[in-house]
């Protein structure tokens, strides 16, 4: 696995390590307030993260141009804000950030649809 395959999964690794670890600190304080924080983490950071990178992997030519880096960038920045914005919204601390973060995020999986499309595309060039 090579190039912005390599970088989705391995982040995404990253993120599982950090989901777990969340998930085992709010195990061992007996504080279930955040469990949807740690749910994003794991479902965006990892499965979803994970997903992209796989798709990449399988389908070579979705990484060809810039629209496979910008995708990357905007899945990372969605994440990093949506984690936190969900534990402020939880703690009535704003919602703004989560909001953001979702918008982000929901922009990322639009870049992925038509990377999709763009690669089905060029398969049957």
């Amino acid at each position: 696995m090579r190039g912005i395959a390599f970088w989705f999964y391995f982040t995404g690794v990253i993120y599982v390590i950090a989901g777990m670890a969340f998930g085992i600190h709010l195990s061992a304080t007996h504080d279930y307030t955040l469990a949807p924080v740690h749910a994003h983490l794991n479902l965006i950071g990892w499965v979803t993260m994970g997903l992209f990178g796989l798709y990449y992997h399988a389908v070579p030519t979705a990484a060809d141009g810039i629209l496979a880096k910008v995708h990357f960038g905007v899945a990372t920045i969605g994440l990093w804000l949506i984690t936190p914005g969900i534990a402020f919204a939880i703690q009535e601390k704003g919602e703004t950030l989560a909001k953001l973060g979702s918008i982000v995020t929901l922009a990322s999986a639009v870049i992925f649809l038509i990377v999709v499309f763009r690669s089905r595309q060029r398969a049957a060039a």
